[in-house]
C-alpha cells in the first residue's frame, strides 16, 4: 500500500508539475512575443490549459491501419516510464551508491521508446524524427554523462543522497581546498561555487539535457517545418498526452538533477548571517530566522525541515525550467549539422577538460 500511495503521489506530481508548466510557457512566451496568451478560461487564463488536457483526453485514439499496433500502443508508455523511472530515483531517496548510474541508465531507455514509436507509426515523418532524436539522444549523454562525472570525481560518491549532503552547513567545506566555508553555509557551499570549474560543467550539462528532452534550439526530433511533429505525429489523445506529459516530466528531471549534482539539492541558499559577522535586513533576516527557528523546533521541526528542503529544492529547479522555456522562445533552431558538431567538436571535449580539472583538484585535496 505504502508503494501505490508513492507512486501515485509521484504520478499525480508529475501531473500537476506538466499542468503549471504548459500553462507558464504559454505565458512566458506571450510575454517575450510582446502578446497576452491563454485569458479565456479561468481568471487570467489559468484554467485553460486543464480545458485543452481534458479536450484531449476526449479525442478519438487513432492507430495507422498499417502501423505495428501493440508497439505503437506500447512506445508512449515506455518513454514515459523511463522519465518517470529517473524520477522515482532522485526523489525517492533511496539509498544507492550508484544512483546517478541508475539514474541515467533508467533514462536512456527514452531513446528506445522513442524509436519505437517512430517505426511502429509506418510515416516516413514519424521515422525521421525518431532517428534524429535517437542520434540526438545518444551524442549529448557523452558530454551530459562527463559532466555530471566531473562532479561525481570531486564528491567522491555518485549517490544523490550523499552528494546533497555534501554541499550542506556545518561540514569541513572549502572554497578552492583553502577557506572553510562550512559554518556559513548557504550557496557557498555549493559545489559550483566552491569549485568553479564545475559551474561551468553544470552550463555544460545544462545545454546537453535541452538536447535530451528535445527542447529548442535542439528540437529537431519535433521539427513541425520540416516533420509535420516528428516521431508524434500520428498519435492523438491519451497517447499523445502521454509524450507531451514525458516531454514536461524530462524538463523536471533534468533541472532536478542539475539542482542535486552543481546547486545544493535542498539546501537553503541563504547564508549564516551570523557567522558572517553582517548586518542582516529585512525580509531576508525574517526568512533565515524563521528557517533557523522552524529547524530547530523539536518535533514539528522535522516536518519544516522536510518543507524548506522541499521548498528550495523546487524553487532551483523550476528556476532552471524557466530558463529552459526562455531559451525556447529567444533562439532559432539548429541544423542537423550545427547540432551535431556542438556536440562533438566543443562539449564533448569541454567536458573531457573538466573531468581532468576535477582529478587534478580531487588529488591536490587528497594530499593536503
Amino acid at each position: 500500500m505504502t508503494l501505490v500511495i508513492s507512486v501515485a503521489g509521484l504520478l499525480a506530481f508529475v501531473a500537476l508539475y506538466a499542468l503549471a508548466g504548459v500553462y507558464a510557457e504559454r505565458k512566458i512566451s506571450a510575454f517575450i512575443q510582446d502578446r497576452m496568451g491563454p485569458m479565456v478560461v479561468g481568471p487570467y487564463g489559468t484554467l485553460q490549459t486543464l480545458a485543452d488536457i481534458v479536450k484531449l483526453l476526449q479525442k478519438e485514439l487513432i492507430v495507422p491501419a498499417n502501423a505495428d499496433k501493440i508497439l505503437f500502443v506500447l512506445a508512449p508508455a515506455m518513454v514515459f516510464v523511463a522519465i518517470v523511472g529517473g524520477l522515482a530515483a532522485l526523489a525517492g531517496g533511496a539509498a544507492l551508491n550508484v544512483g546517478l548510474l541508475f539514474l541515467l541508465g533508467a533514462t536512456s531507455v527514452d531513446a528506445v521508446g522513442v524509436m519505437a514509436a517512430g517505426w511502429a507509426s509506418n510515416n516516413k515523418y514519424s521515422l525521421l524524427g525518431a532517428m534524429r532524436a535517437v542520434a540526438q539522444i545518444v551524442s549529448y549523454e557523452v558530454p551530459a554523462g562527463t559532466a555530471l562525472l566531473a562532479a561525481v570525481v570531486v564528491y567522491g560518491s555518485a549517490d544523490p543522497a550523499v552528494v546533497s549532503g555534501l554541499q550542506s552547513t556545518g561540514k569541513d567545506l572549502r572554497f578552492l581546498g583553502l577557506w572553510d566555508v562550512g559554518p556559513y553555509g548557504g550557496f557557498l557551499t555549493w559545489g559550483a561555487v566552491r569549485y568553479p570549474h564545475l559551474l561551468v560543467a553544470a552550463a555544460l550539462f545544462f545545454v546537453a539535457a535541452l538536447a535530451e528532452a528535445h527542447r529548442p534550439p535542439f528540437d529537431l526530433p519535433e521539427a513541425e517545418s520540416e516533420l509535420v511533429a516528428g516521431y508524434h505525429t500520428e498519435y492523438s489523445g491519451f497517447f499523445f498526452a502521454l509524450l507531451m506529459l514525458a516531454e514536461y516530466a524530462s524538463m523536471l528531471l533534468m533541472c532536478l538533477l542539475t539542482t542535486v549534482m552543481f546547486f545544493g539539492a535542498g539546501n537553503t541558499p541563504l547564508p549564516n548571517l551570523v557567522a558572517l559577522q553582517t548586518p542582516a535586513v529585512g525580509w531576508l533576516e525574517q526568512l533565515k530566522h524563521l528557517q533557523f527557528a522552524t529547524l530547530t523546533s523539536g518535533v514539528p521541526g522535522s516536518f519544516a525541515a522536510s518543507f524548506w528542503t522541499f521548498f528550495w529544492f523546487f524553487v532551483k529547479a523550476t528556476t532552471l525550467v524557466f530558463v529552459m522555456m526562455w531559451v525556447r522562445w529567444t533562439y532559432p533552431r539548429l541544423r542537423a549539422d550545427q547540432l551535431m558538431a556542438l556536440c562533438w567538436k566543443y562539449l564533448t571535449p569541454a567536458a573531457l577538460a573538466l573531468l581532468l580539472v576535477s582529478a587534478v583538484v580531487k588529488v591536490a585535496e587528497v594530499s593536503r
